[in-house]
């Protein structure tokens, strides 16, 4: 190798390490900044007197405007740069916080809220398009892999974090602490984050659809999104009925706590393991097997005791989370490069909306049919999934 192409080599090599530590820490503190908001409900409804249905509008109000304006946040990066507008974002989400800290009333939380979820809905199309641009091939797939990780981290340490600051200071003063840090995390995202070359416009075919690797990929991105929107809302499903099914088997509020806490950690490790899975054994094989195993899993909880569902749980984590992974992975397999901004937002907020309505959806066929009728329905619709996966073409 010559010396020009060892620095090259040495150059793209610092790249990707700064995409992949600017989207990692870009996740890790939006999703932390995400669910922050359950450990604040409480120490809002003493604070404000509110009911659960106010409650229930607080994280409404957050995650419905994440989930919202991904679209817009990716036209944005279009025409403004993905490094000026994700550092906006940054900043806003931790601004949201601080405003929230300072807040007299229910009006103005809401509006801090509202500013929060803002800054937040810029995260996921920019940072996923941000790696998909440094990496490719299978190493792209590895590299989503450890973004989504990321967040899963930052779902457990921020609002650790937060618990252990209420110990030590108000409430108030923790979260405009804590919104200050995103502000000053927005410097160093604006600071460290590549700017990238934009990649070759890829052909396409006279029917308009793309070629992707010399293959054709006519509804590919369509199909992928039909197989996220399933999974997305059969996990979320299944979230909500796994604490009436154990305590069915006569668990207690912190078994329940505990069993969560299980299916998370094994989500967070399905994230990781499985994106190297799947470069490995190929996207079709490794949805059917995570899949295969959540569907099985899902319809074994129901007759299994406590003890061994509690066993079980983990695997199930592991199975429920770790597609997810893999389908991220797929989205810049499946539209040209300079579409990917746009493709990811669409992507995510499909599969976060799916997220958000099932419950409600599913909630009312538990109350037609029961908990465990319910939940063999939810363990059928994730094999609707299976033949999706042989249409596209990875």
């Amino acid at each position: 190798m010559s010396a020009a192409a060892g620095q090259a080599a040495a150059v793209q090599k610092s790249e990707e390490r700064r995409a992949l530590g600017v989207a990692s820490g870009a996740h890790a503190l939006h999703d932390g900044y995400t669910d922050l908001v359950y450990v604040m409900l409480p120490i809002w409804q003493g604070e404000f007197g509110l009911g659960f249905a106010a409650l229930g509008l607080m994280k409404t109000v957050f995650s419905g405007t994440l989930a919202g304006l991904q679209i817009p946040a990716g036209f944005l990066a279009e025409r403004f740069g993905a490094a000026v507008v994700l550092a906006i974002g940054t900043a806003l989400a931790g601004i949201g916080y601080c405003f929230a800290g300072l807040s007299d009333g229910v009006l103005t939380l809401v509006a801090a809220l509202f500013v929060g979820g803002l800054g937040a809905s810029t995260q996921h199309p920019l940072a996923s398009s941000l790696i998909a641009q440094a990496f490719d091939g299978a190493r792209l797939r590895q590299a989503l892999g450890t973004y989504n990780f990321a967040g899963d981290i930052g779902k457990m340490t921020l609002p650790a974090a937060a618990s252990l600051l209420f110990v030590v200071m108000p409430w108030r003063q923790a979260l405009i602490l804590l919104g200050s840090f995103g502000v000053l995390a927005a410097v160093v995202v604006y600071v460290v984050m590549p700017r990238l070359r934009a990649m070759p416009v890829q052909p396409k075919t006279s029917d308009g659809a793309v070629r992707v690797h010399g293959r054709l990929q006519a509804y590919g991105f369509p199909l992928l999104l039909s197989v996220g929107v399933i999974d997305s809302a059969t996990r979320m499903a299944f979230l909500t009925f796994l604490p009436f099914v154990l305590t069915a088997k006569g668990a207690s509020l912190p078994t329940i706590g505990l069993a969560l806490t299980l299916v998370f950690a094994g989500g967070a490790a399905g994230k990781l393991v499985c994106a190297y899975v799947g470069a490995r054994i190929g996207t079709v094989a490794t949805v059917w097997l995570t899949e295969g195993i959540t569907a099985l899993g899902i319809v074994a909880l129901l007759p299994l005791p406590l003890e061994a569902a509690m066993v079980l749980l983990p695997v199930v984590g592991v199975a429920l989370n770790g597609t997810s992974s893999v389908l991220y992975g797929s989205v810049p397999d499946l539209v040209t490069p300079e579409r990917r901004t746009r493709a990811f937002g669409i992507f995510y907020t499909g599969t976060i909306g799916a997220g958000a309505v099932s419950p409600a959806i599913y909630g009312l066929l538990g109350d037609a049919v029961g908990v465990p009728s319910a939940l063999v329905v939810v363990a059928a619709a994730v094999l609707l999934t299976l033949p999706l996966t042989l249409v596209v073409r990875f």
